[in-house]
């Protein structure tokens, strides 16, 4: 079953920057865009398991920062290769100034 789960505060992540959240052995990349919406993806590169929130953010990519491999954190959808496996990616919403992930 889903649940909604608080992942940080509002103002812990930085506009066009990400941050990591790690959760019942899971780990989560959070992400605020330019236009202030925040995002959630698995934490890891498909490919080489390089934790992307130590990867670099420009507009709606992050780039992994292992090989250099590129996903559209919005839709997780792989932007070539070095990578060809898409991220998953979860639902946000923001309550309280809280950003809560939907996890299964």
């Amino acid at each position: 079953m889903a649940e909604w789960v608080a992942a940080c505060a509002v103002d812990d992540v930085d506009e066009e920057d990400v941050i990591r959240f790690d959760h019942g052995g899971r780990s989560f990349a959070i992400y605020r865009s330019p236009d202030d919406q925040f995002f959630a993806t698995d934490g890891f590169c498909t490919r080489e398991k390089a934790h992307l929130a130590d990867g670099l953010v420009m507009d709606e990519i992050i780039e992994c920062p292992k090989h250099n491999g590129r996903f559209n954190y919005k839709t997780g959808q792989a932007k070539g290769a070095p990578v060809c496996v898409n991220l998953r990616t979860y639902p946000v919403k923001v309550e309280a100034g809280k950003v809560m992930i939907e996890i299964d």
